[in-house]
């Protein structure tokens, strides 16, 4: 089971998570970091450097990030983030979005 960057990690990249990684799993985009899920060998050594804990293993995303789990395959190959995000609501746009009170 592979790690997945969730929503903390958006518009932050603070990017302590990759030189943490053996096996260079870890891939910057314009929003986020993706990790590999063929590449993650599952050693868990990106979780403790995230300032903003936002590095989970895929079945242990809480239930309002389990769509990042998707997000994060659906950005492989082509490293493309429309292709990652098509069907889902970037975090900034649903924020944008919200009903206002």
């Amino acid at each position: 089971m592979a790690y997945v960057i969730a929503e903390p990690c958006v518009g932050v990249k603070d990017k302590a998570c990759v030189p943490a990684c053996p096996v260079d799993c870890i891939y910057e985009a314009q929003k986020m970091l993706y990790i590999h899920p063929d590449e993650c060998i599952d050693c868990g050594a990106c979780v403790e450097p995230c300032p903003v804990q936002a590095i989970f293993p895929a079945d242990e995303l809480p239930e309002k990030w389990k769509f990042y789990a998707q997000v994060n395959k659906n950005f492989f190959p082509e490293k493309s983030e429309d292709k990652a995000w098509n069907g889902q609501v970037f975090p900034a746009e649903r924020e944008k979005n919200a009903p206002k009170h």
